[in-house]
C-alpha cells in the first residue's frame, strides 16, 4: 500500500501559542485517517498545512509526492476538500454551485452523477440557504468529490448535524472510501472516528499523544469492561477488595463505575451483581459497557473543559 500522505516535524507557532509542536505521522493509500482531539489541540491547523492553505514553520510535508506550498496549484486537481468553516450565497443554487465548481477543473467528475449519488437531485433547484445542514454538507462533500480526487480532506464534516444527518454522512463517506479514494479527516466526535477510521491520531496540546487502530487504542487502555449502576446511598468500605482480581471503582454522586482490568478470569457483572444482592445493597439501571475510544481519548486528554 502507497504511502500518499508524509508529516515529518510539523510546527505552526502564532505569536505565543504552539499550535502545531513536531508532528509526525503518514497516511496510506485508500485508508480513512482521522485526527481526533480537544478543542485548540491542532488539528485544523495540520489539516491546513496540508492542503497548502497555511505555510509550516518547520517541518516537512509531502501529499501525492508534493510539496502543498510549492505545487499547491496541482494539488489542488488531485485532491478534495471540505472546509470546517465552508459557505456559499444563499441564493446560489444547488446545481449553480456544482457545474460552477466543475469549470474550475480540467477533468472534473459528472456533477449531475454527483448529485444523483449524494442524494441531492430532488434539491437540484433549491437555493444554499434553504438546505437543511444535513444537504449542505453532503454538497460540500460533493464539491470535494469534483476534481475526481485521489485524496479528500473532511475537517469536522458533521459538526452540528442531528444524528440521523450524521448516521448519512458517515455512509457517504464510507462510498467515497469504496470508490478508492483516501479520506484523511478530523473530528471531536469519538464514536463518528471509531467507526470510519481505520487507524486515528490524537493530538493535544500540538502533539500527537497516540497514534494506531481504534481496537489497538481501546486495548492499550488495558481495561476489558465497565459495570455501572446507581445507589441511594454509599457502597460499604471494602466493597471494590471484595471483588476478585484487579478493579477499579470510580463513584460520582448516586452513579458507581467498576472498571474491570485485563485478565479477569470471571465476568465481572455476576459477580458486582452477586455481591450487591449478599450485602443488601439496593441498586437500580445497571449495565455493562465496552471500553470505547472515548475512553482512550479522556484517559490521554484528561477531563477538564478546554476553550
Amino acid at each position: 500500500m502507497d504511502t500518499i500522505v508524509q508529516v515529518a516535524g510539523l510546527r505552526k507557532v502564532y505569536g505565543a501559542t504552539i499550535a502545531v509542536d513536531e508532528v509526525s505521522f503518514e497516511v496510506k493509500e485508500g485508508e480513512i485517517f482521522g485526527m481526533v482531539g480537544p478543542n485548540g489541540a491542532g488539528k485544523t491547523t495540520t489539516i491546513e498545512c496540508l492542503e497548502g492553505l497555511r505555510k509550516p514553520d518547520a517541518g516537512t510535508v509531502r501529499v501525492l509526492g508534493v510539496d502543498p506550498q510549492r505545487e499547491g496549484q496541482t494539488l489542488c486537481l488531485r485532491t478534495g476538500m471540505q472546509l470546517q468553516q465552508s459557505n456559499l450565497p444563499d441564493r446560489m443554487k444547488v446545481w449553480e454551485a456544482l457545474d460552477l465548481y466543475a469549470s474550475f477543473y480540467p477533468k472534473a467528475a459528472d456533477w449531475k452523477e454527483l448529485l444523483v449519488q449524494l442524494g441531492l437531485e430532488e434539491k437540484r433547484n433549491a437555493p444554499f440557504a434553504k438546505l437543511s445542514g444535513g444537504q449542505k454538507q453532503r454538497l460540500f462533500i460533493a464539491l470535494a468529490l469534483l476534481p475526481d480526487p485521489q485524496l479528500v480532506f473532511l475537517d469536522e464534516l458533521t459538526t452540528g448535524l442531528d444524528p440521523q444527518a450524521r448516521h448519512a454522512i458517515w455512509d457517504l463517506v464510507r462510498d467515497v472510501r469504496a470508490k478508492g479514494k483516501t479520506v484523511l479527516l478530523t473530528t471531536h466526535f469519538m464514536e463518528e472516528a471509531e467507526r470510519l477510521c481505520d487507524r486515528v491520531a490524537i493530538l493535544d496540546h500540538g502533539r500527537i499523544v497516540a497514534l494506531d487502530t481504534p481496537a489497538a487504542l481501546v486495548r492499550s487502555l488495558g481495561v476489558e469492561e465497565r459495570v455501572v449502576f446507581s445507589l441511594d446511598g454509599s457502597l460499604p468500605a471494602g466493597f471494590a477488595k471484595a471483588l476478585s482480581g484487579t478493579v477499579r471503582l470510580e463513584v460520582e454522586g448516586e452513579r458507581v463505575t467498576v472498571h474491570a482490568m485485563n485478565g479477569r478470569k470471571t465476568p465481572l457483572v455476576s459477580e458486582v451483581v452477586g455481591l450487591l444482592s449478599a450485602q443488601g445493597i439496593p441498586f437500580r439501571d445497571l449495565r455493562t459497557e465496552q471500553p470505547n475510544l472515548e475512553d482512550v481519548f479522556l484517559s490521554l486528554t484528561g477531563r477538564q473543559m478546554r476553550e
